[in-house]
């Protein structure tokens, strides 16, 4: 059984990761080019709980799912870290649900 995570509990490393939060933040979608060579969008929202903050990348069509202000729960995530941030990943079998 999974078990639920706060935030403030997350460290470099971690998978299958589930967690509740909020939407607080999301950037412009913006576009990029991945390590495989092609172009995608990427917008970086963040998620924050009672115990604290998080950033979470959404990549392609995970950007339309969510809007600041949604409760979301995620599932099969793991975190990594980006120019010195941790990060929230969702991988394509993770889950991102608004609740």
């Amino acid at each position: 059984m999974k078990i639920l995570k706060k935030i403030n509990e997350l460290k470099l490393g971690m998978t299958d990761i589930e967690v509740k939060g909020e939407i607080v933040d999301m950037s412009e979608p913006r576009d990029v080019r991945t390590k495989f060579g092609y172009t995608t969008r990427v917008a970086t929202a963040t998620l924050e709980d009672d115990s604290g903050k998080i950033l979470l990348p959404l990549w392609g069509n995970k950007i339309k799912e969510v809007n600041i202000g949604d409760k979301v729960e995620i599932k099969g995530g793991y975190i990594t870290e980006f120019r010195g941030d941790l990060q929230l990943n969702v991988p394509r079998k993770g889950e991102i649900k608004v609740v």
